[in-house]
């Protein structure tokens, strides 16, 4: 018997991958607060709004375009590999569904840009953000040049969900930024390209066969292992050198609690090299967590000051 399509739905949607650009617009948001700014509570939601509805667009969108490579992959877990519900086959979802989702999600972003512009909030810096982002977001995922296949979709996914996302959330509240915006989200980029690159390991072997150009790919996974190891330690090296430069202890210690799963996914990851049979969903999993663990202590920590 076939799926429940709104089930089928559901996980084409995978919603659980909104919760990174909730917490680093929420990041945003908290430094302004932090630093006095009050909270337009109704700006606040119409930017996550525009943030979450350009984050579905371009999931469906990739999901679209990702997907006949996604069919080789026996090593789907719940955060690599897609969501496994489009085909034709029975219990799938048509590739159109996906398509029509996307352009739905693209009005939504279109008609919340619109309501910024009437509302007057959209400033020369603010108008510049969400054109990046936008552009990012769609050459992310959309032909002819889709950076997901090119090996330049990873960085470009990164600086978008910890730099200018939560530069959005400032911007949209204090009307310019601040170096506590660089202060706090360098180390976070380190960390989730870290995450993203412990993210592609499951799909290393299907995206070979469907020459899908990731960045593992082209790094090959011995230095992707080394690329990932660095990341981490210069991660927690910004860290420390935030704290040096003048981010209040308060904020600054917080995210160093995610430490032990930083340590555990260059353990794990070490042991993979190593030989070891892995557990693809353990490590996404865990990757996941790091991102979000880190991205929520900071944001928890300018929230709560």
């Amino acid at each position: 018997m076939s799926a429940n399509p709104l089930v089928l739905f559901l996980r084409l949607s995978r919603p659980l991958f909104l919760l990174g650009g909730v917490l680093n617009y929420a990041l945003g948001l908290g430094i302004a607060r932090y630093l006095g700014v009050s909270i337009d509570w109704t700006l606040a939601l119409l930017g996550q709004l525009w943030v979450s509805s350009l984050q579905l667009a371009t999931h469906y969108l990739n999901e679209y375009f990702d997907y006949p490579g996604d069919a080789l992959n026996p090593q789907r877990t719940p955060f690599s590999g897609g969501s496994g519900v489009l085909g034709a086959g029975p219990g799938q979802l048509r590739p159109v569904v996906a398509l029509a989702a996307a352009y739905s999600m693209l009005t939504l972003t279109a008609l919340v840009t619109l309501t910024l512009l009437l509302l007057g909030v959209v400033s020369p810096l603010v108008s510049l953000l969400l054109l990046l982002i936008a552009l990012g977001a769609l050459l992310y995922s959309v032909p002819p040049v889709r950076l997901a296949s090119s090996g330049y979709g990873e960085l470009t996914t990164v600086v978008l969900l910890a730099n200018l996302l939560p530069a959005l959330g400032f911007a949209l509240q204090a009307g310019e930024l601040h170096r506590l915006l660089a202060l706090s989200t360098f180390p976070l980029t380190m960390l989730t390209f870290a995450s993203m690159l412990a993210l592609e390991f499951p799909d290393y072997a299907s995206d070979l066969k469907a020459d899908k150009q990731t960045l593992l790919v082209r790094l090959g996974w011995q230095r992707g292992l080394q690329m990932h190891h660095a990341c981490v330690f210069i991660a927690y090296a910004l860290f420390a050198a935030a704290f040096v430069a003048g981010l209040p202890a308060a904020i600054a210690f917080p995210p160093w609690l995610s430490l032990p799963l930083a340590l555990m996914q260059v353990w794990y990851l070490g042991r993979i090299g190593d030989g070891m049979r892995p557990h693809w969903s353990a490590l996404t999993l865990n990757a996941v967590a790091l991102s979000v663990a880190a991205s929520y202590l900071l944001a928890y920590s300018f929230w709560t000051r």
